[in-house]
């Protein structure tokens, strides 16, 4: 029998090594894929903390538990393309129940907002069919967010961020 690294160790040690030409700007790809919730917890705090000391981590999750949620500072959600909610991630819960989609008590915001962007939660309903339908949810949380007094544009951005130098866009394009 050969012993290995854990996945969870193997993902980890993969953030790690990315770490070490220290970078301020970190993508991440579902970081948490394929973790536990512990592990998956932890990682994510990890990179909460990176987060604290100036640096800016952008990641895709696609459902994390409520303890991850609880440590995103900002949260985008898309659908069909569509950036239909883009703020601080605290905000979402009520932002979604002013327009008439209220987050269940004692559930995990990032299930529920999965839940009512997914095509597989709409009923076709007499002369619509579930496409149309979901077509039109989706179009009227996009309409609702571009209105709404929530809505992140280029204005908002730090203004401590500084544009990237021509001799940076230089070496990342190596």
């Amino acid at each position: 029998m050969v012993k290995g690294v854990s996945g969870g160790e193997r993902k980890r040690t993969s953030i790690g090594v990315e770490l070490i030409t220290d970078p301020m700007l970190i993508f991440l790809d579902e970081p948490t894929t394929g973790l536990d919730s512990f592990t998956a917890t932890s990682v994510m705090e990890t990179l909460k903390d990176l987060s604290k000391t100036g640096r800016t981590i952008i990641q895709t999750i696609h459902q994390p538990n409520s303890d991850i949620y609880e440590l995103m500072d900002r949260l985008m959600l898309l659908a069909k393309g569509e950036v239909i909610f883009f703020n601080e991630a605290h905000l979402a819960v009520d932002y979604f129940s002013s327009i008439n989609f209220k987050c269940p008590e004692l559930s995990n915001p990032s299930d529920y907002f999965m839940s009512i962007m997914s095509i597989e939660t709409i009923q076709a309903e007499e002369g619509k069919t579930a496409v149309e339908l979901y077509a039109e949810r989706i179009a009227y949380f996009s309409t609702n967010y571009q209105r709404s007094s929530l809505k992140t544009d280029a204005s908002s951005a730090n203004k401590n961020v500084l544009p990237i130098s021509e001799k940076e866009q230089e070496m990342m394009s190596r």
